[in-house]
């Protein structure tokens, strides 16, 4: 079975950083899915795209997939830069020439 290893990002939705950097195994989808005749949902014959594992580190999540016996991926995010910032460089005097 294969697998995907990835770390969250930060959601869009919010500026705290707040459950990025958790470390998620999905299963790759192994049939298409296709709209349901009846309501029109999308649908699959697998089950197993609906599972998400978590992991608070990269080794755990390695550890687990080799323990079951998964071949996996691991897709690395990009790494972020935090430029430190202080309040007072809102007001600071920078001369114009």
């Amino acid at each position: 079975m294969n697998v995907r290893i990835y770390k969250t990002s930060k959601t869009a939705m919010q500026s705290g950083r707040a459950k990025a950097g958790i470390w998620i195994i999905e299963y790759e989808k192994t049939s298409a899915r296709r709209p349901e005749y009846l309501m029109g949902w999308s649908s699959s014959e697998d089950t197993l795209n609906q599972v998400r594992l978590s992991f608070d580190t990269k080794k755990d999540a390695i550890y687990y997939a080799k323990e079951q016996g998964w071949q996996y991926e691991i897709r690395e995010g990009t790494k972020e830069r935090i430029r430190p910032r202080n309040y007072s460089d809102n007001f600071r005097y920078i001369p114009t020439e």
